[in-house]
């Protein structure tokens, strides 16, 4: 039983995250304090909700790089929307990023689809257009706090029964894609397609719509994330959670969900981002330098593809043996 156990993704990563708390208890005991855990999730609400959508775009074989940029693009959009009509229900805000955001990838996946060009390339020229557009649409200027209204910058920080609100919602988010994995033909197809696209033809799934869907919700959630992030941070820019892409990915990868299509969960891409959040969130405390941080965190991905691809290996069926000599 307990080797069995041991051989579940998602029961190693809690293991391996309490284990690295406990280290980290043992110098600083406060960053264990449930106050400062609750505060490690909220920084980490963010990467959570991108993670789930890369992760649906992953299981598909496929991968979206222009998710950060998407970001900063949805980002930038909600805040020139506040700026320019004050008074627009911040909900209202939220719903258009996030249409603008699945619109965007819906270029991703019309391109991956219709043209059959690897998503690598799509999404790789898809993040400089919309890092572009950013440029072109404010020449290059910043939107600062003091431009944004009280409400929109209020949201994510407003506290509900003890939680922020960028917290419950990305605890919505991960019941959301509980629902659409587990119970939804979408959620089958999304595996369907990554664990043998030739099968899934045969069961009347079309390979490259539930592609094209995968990037839709990926490009949605990245909206979402774009007003998060800018209203928390209070600043809208260009250069917006540039380079994040690769942490979105790393959690992913961390959590189990393979880069070959087909294999990973949810619970996979919530702890594998907690991993990389309590990591990000533990390694300043104990002064260790930026640079460091790069690298640590750049040895945790690769040990999680190895891992990754091992236990790939494992679970494949050996179809032809070696005849033994009579």
């Amino acid at each position: 039983m307990m080797a069995k156990l041991l051989k579940n993704r998602e029961i190693l990563l809690v293991v391996a995250i309490m284990v690295l708390l406990a280290v980290i208890a043992l110098r600083f005991p406060g960053f264990v304090a449930p106050a400062n855990l609750a505060r490690v999730y909220n920084d980490t609400s963010i990467l959570i909700i991108l993670a789930l959508g890369q992760m649906a775009v992953i299981l598909t074989r496929c991968i979206d790089l222009s998710m950060a940029a998407n970001l900063a693009l949805c980002g930038m959009v909600a805040a020139m929307l506040n700026t320019a009509f004050p008074g627009l229900p911040i909900p209202l805000v939220i719903v258009a990023v996030m249409v603008l955001g699945g619109l965007l990838g819906m270029v991703n996946g019309t391109l991956v689809w219709k043209l059959d060009i690897p998503p690598i390339v799509v999404t790789l020229g898809t993040l400089t257009i919309y890092r572009g557009l950013i440029f072109l649409l404010t020449d290059g200027k910043w939107i600062n706090a003091h431009e944004m209204s009280d409400a929109f910058k209020a949201l994510p920080r407003q506290d509900l029964a003890g939680l922020p609100v960028l917290s419950w919602l990305s605890l919505v988010m991960i019941a959301l894609m509980f629902v659409v994995m587990g119970r939804t033909p979408l959620g089958r197809a999304f595996y369907a397609v990554g664990g043998n696209p030739h099968a899934a033809i045969y069961t009347g799934i079309d390979v490259g719509r539930t592609r094209f869907f995968a990037y839709c919700l990926s490009g949605a959630l990245a909206g979402l994330s774009g007003y998060l992030w800018v209203s928390r941070y209070a600043v809208a820019y260009v250069d917006i959670a540039a380079g994040f892409e690769l942490d979105i990915i790393a959690a992913c990868v961390i959590g189990g969900i393979s880069i070959a299509g087909g294999i990973g969960s949810v619970a996979g891409a919530v702890l594998g981002a907690l991993f990389l959040g309590v990591i990000k969130n533990a390694l300043p405390v104990i002064n260790i330098s930026p640079f460091a941080q790069m690298a640590i965190s750049g040895t945790v991905i690769i040990i999680a593809v190895a891992v990754n691809a091992r236990a790939e290996r494992r679970k494949g069926r050996v179809i032809l043996k070696k005849a033994e000599a009579v």
